[in-house]
C-alpha cells in the first residue's frame, strides 16, 4: 500500500492506493497537481481564480471551464436536494460572520456586506448549451465543501486504473471500491472532545464519508464564538447543539451535503438521512451525547 500526504484547498490531504510498484508511486505523484489545478479554479481566497473572476463579474453571462461548471452544477444539485439548506450563495454571509481569509492565515474581522436571501440560489441563470452562467448583481458564490467532496470523488475515479484508492480531502473521504483483498476501507471518526479517542471505525467499501462541525473552523468576535457553517434561513452561523455531524453517502460530494444538512437541521436532518437508503449519519453534541441514524451501526465495526 502506497500513500502520499500534501496540502491543498487549505487542508491536509491524503491519497492512498492499495498496491505496490513504480506505476503506483508515479500515479500518486500526480494527485497534488490535480488538486492544485482545481484549487486555482475554485478558490475564493485567490483573487486570480476563475471563481473570483465569476464573483467579480456578477450580472453578466460568463462561460465557464469544465471544472467550474461541474462543481457549480454539483452545488446547485445540493441546494435542490437539501431544500436550499446547503447552498453555494453564502459567500457574503460567511464574510459577514468573519471568515474573510484562509483559516490558516490567522485572525479575521467581519466584513460589512449584504446577506442574500435563503432562496437566492434559485435566481442563478444557467445555459448548459454554452456552459455559461449569469448571476444577479450582488450575489457571490462560495463552493467550499462541495468543491472538496467533488475533488475527492474525481481523484479516486482517476486512480481507478491503478487499483483500489482512497482520497481524504480535508475530511471529505472518497473510495473507488473495496481494498485489494475485498475488505472495506477502515475510516476512523475522530472525537473532538477527546483527541486521543475515536467515535468509531467506519468500514467504507464504496462512496464517501464527510464531517461538518464547529470544532476547528471557529473564532471569537468580541465575547461571541462564531463558526463557518451558515444557516441560510438566518444568514448567521447555525445555532445548534451539534459539535460535529458525520455522514456516509454514495459519494463524498453527497456525504458533504448530508453532513452539513445534518449539522444545521439536527433531528429534522436525521429524518432527511433516514429517507435516503444510501445514507447514514451521526451527530455528536457538545455535551458528549450522540444521535445516530438507523443505518449508522451497519457502517461501523
Amino acid at each position: 500500500m502506497q500513500r502520499l500526504e500534501f496540502r491543498a484547498m487549505g487542508c491536509q490531504m491524503l491519497a492512498v492506493i492499495d498496491g505496490e510498484g513504480d506505476d503506483i508511486v508515479a500515479a500518486l505523484q500526480q494527485v497534488p497537481g490535480w488538486f492544485a489545478e482545481w484549487e486555482q479554479c475554485l478558490s475564493r481566497f485567490r483573487t486570480d481564480s476563475e471563481l473570483s473572476q465569476l464573483n467579480a463579474d456578477a450580472g453578466f453571462w460568463m462561460p465557464l471551464s469544465e471544472v467550474l461548471w461541474a462543481v457549480l452544477i454539483a452545488a446547485i444539485d445540493a441546494a435542490q436536494q437539501s431544500g436550499g439548506i446547503v447552498t453555494p450563495t453564502l459567500l457574503d454571509a460567511v464574510k459577514a460572520a468573519g471568515y474573510t481569509q484562509d483559516f490558516a492565515a490567522g485572525p479575521r474581522d467581519a466584513a460589512s456586506t449584504h446577506i442574500p436571501s435563503a432562496t437566492a440560489w434559485t435566481t442563478i441563470e444557467l445555459d448548459p448549451r454554452m456552459r455559461a452562467i449569469r448571476m444577479p448583481k450582488g450575489l457571490h458564490l462560495d463552493l467550499g465543501g462541495i468543491a472538496k467532496g467533488w475533488a475527492a470523488d474525481v481523484a479516486v475515479r482517476h486512480l481507478l486504473a491503478y487499483g483500489p484508492a482512497l482520497i481524504d480531502a480535508g475530511g471529505d473521504i472518497a473510495v473507488n471500491g473495496p481494498m485489494a483483498d475485498g475488505t472495506p476501507w477502515p475510516v476512523e471518526v475522530d472525537n473532538p472532545l477527546l483527541p486521543d479517542s475515536s467515535l468509531g471505525l467506519l468500514m467504507l467499501a464504496s462512496g464517501g464519508v464527510a464531517t461538518s462541525g464547529r470544532d476547528y473552523r471557529r473564532w471569537k468576535m468580541g465575547d461571541v464564538w462564531r463558526h463557518h457553517i451558515i444557516d441560510p434561513r438566518s444568514g448567521q452561523p447555525a445555532q445548534t447543539d451539534a459539535l460535529i455531524a458525520t455522514a456516509v453517502a454514495p459519494s463524498a460530494r453527497e456525504a458533504e451535503m448530508a453532513a452539513k444538512l445534518l449539522f444545521i437541521l439536527g433531528n429534522e436532518g436525521m429524518d432527511w438521512i433516514e429517507q435516503r437508503p444510501g445514507c447514514a449519519g451521526m451527530v455528536l453534541c457538545e455535551d458528549g451525547t450522540q444521535r445516530t441514524s438507523s443505518r449508522w451501526a451497519v457502517s461501523l465495526t
